[in-house]
């Protein structure tokens, strides 16, 4: 008997670095959007003791250094819940993209964890807790919601983006940008001057019923400065969606996935076409 678990990927709408905390972490200020495909799959049947991953595609993987692996020891040093576990991993996120993969493979696992551990189950603020030090995006991911994120991403509000309607088209090309380099490289190029606090002209956490449509000058990356000067190819895609006819453009987390928002399935799917013709995943989604 075997279950079957579907983990999605996200994007930011917005990223801002405010700085680097006494604790090393940098501050965060974010918008999770979660994004229904690409999606990873696992499937999870019961072994006597122990979790054993496969996953053939990407034997890399298949280690102790996987954040399956550290999930599963601190929910079971936490609560004391430790079945054995095999896990068929399906990898169909693009890895150091910016999406988020490994991060949301770990919150379903938790996810189910959680559900099984009956009487020795987390409640959500402790499993927040649990998940935050692991992986910065975790915490997101058990929400199943669009939220901004502060902090390190622990501090969530689920909100409404204003994104119904728009059409969500994700550039994956084949470059994989390092997070810790990304964050290394920002501040070396920030190391002399205080980065000024970004104002949106769109308040997010107005308390209000309506929407809160997406407009260009709400969508940015500040990790867009440091990585975009080590792969000028990503520029160029951000700037082909933007002509394509996209309303808002930008890289996701620390790369180097390119996303563009679109009014019009029309020119969305156009924009689809002339980049599946490079060597790059394509994926669109409708909300």
């Amino acid at each position: 008997m075997s279950t079957t678990l579907t983990a999605p990927c996200k994007i930011n709408l917005f990223l801002h670095i405010a700085g680097v905390r006494n604790d090393g972490y940098h501050e965060l200020s974010t918008l999770f959007l979660p994004v229904a495909s690409p999606c990873d799959t696992l499937e999870i049947s019961s072994i006597p003791k122990g979790l054993t991953i496969i996953c053939p595609e990407f034997p890399e993987l298949e280690t102790g250094s996987n954040l399956l692996c550290k999930v599963w020891e601190a929910y079971a040093a936490k609560t004391g819940y430790r079945p054995g576990l095999r896990i068929r991993l399906k990898k169909n996120i693009p890895m150091g993209a910016g999406l988020g993969g490994g991060s949301t493979d770990a919150a379903a696992l938790l996810k189910w964890l959680n559900t099984n551990a009956e009487e020795s189950a987390l409640d959500d603020n402790a499993l927040i807790a649990l998940s935050a030090p692991l992986g910065a995006d975790i915490p997101f991911f058990l929400q199943d919601q669009p939220c901004l994120a502060r902090g390190i991403g622990e501090e969530l509000v689920p909100i409404n983006p204003g994104v119904n309607g728009l059409h969500l088209v994700l550039i994956c090309p084949q470059v994989h940008v390092n997070t810790a380099w990304a964050y290394a490289r920002w501040d070396e190029m920030n190391a002399q001057r205080k980065m000024p606090s970004r104002t949106l002209l769109t308040s997010w956490e107005t308390d209000t019923k309506n929407s809160l449509p997406v407009q260009p000058q709400d969508v940015f990356n500040d990790f867009e400065l440091p990585v975009f000067e080590k792969h000028p190819e990503l520029r160029v895609i951000k700037e082909k969606l933007l002509e394509a006819g996209a309303v808002a453009a930008a890289m996701s987390g620390s790369g180097s996935t390119i996303f563009g928002l679109f009014r019009h399935e029309r020119e969305a799917a156009e924009a689809v076409r002339a980049f599946s013709n490079e060597t790059a995943r394509v994926f669109m989604n409708e909300y």
